[in-house]
């Protein structure tokens, strides 16, 4: 009975690791990492019980047919609740137009309490033009 009792222990013991492990991995893995460049068109606080902070950038446009029209492309982000350089780096280039460079980290999973997307701002950068 004694011999029984620890196995089950050790196989408690192992569950509890990998378990926790996994959910480690599932919160603060990241898939990729990288940036793009573009213009904020939008930037809000969503959520009723976890407010997140969400945005789309718009990267430009590819033109389709001959007749010039242009489909944009937008990333959809998220930011940090405690990243408030880059929330505020985002709503001054919102209220001011001008074209950023969002270094973003895409994660594996999406929760709902963090944000609406995989992608999170990590920095904001204004873009100059020469």
């Amino acid at each position: 009975m004694k011999k029984v009792k620890r196995v089950f222990l050790y196989i408690l013991i192992f569950v509890l690791v990998k378990g926790l492990g996994g959910g480690s991995f599932a919160v603060f893995g990241t898939y990729s990492s990288g940036s793009r460049a573009g213009v904020i068109v939008k930037y809000s606080t969503k959520g009723l019980f976890f407010k997140t902070r969400e945005g789309e950038l718009n990267v430009g446009g590819i033109s389709k047919g001959e007749a010039g029209d242009i489909m944009p492309t937008i990333l959809y982000f998220s930011v940090y609740r405690g990243y408030t350089e880059v929330n505020d780096a985002i709503q001054d280039a919102v209220l001011g137009g001008y074209r950023v460079r969002l270094h973003y980290e895409e994660k594996y999973f999406q929760f709902d309490w963090r944000g609406d997307t995989q992608y999170f701002i990590t920095q904001v950068e204004k873009v100059t033009e020469e």
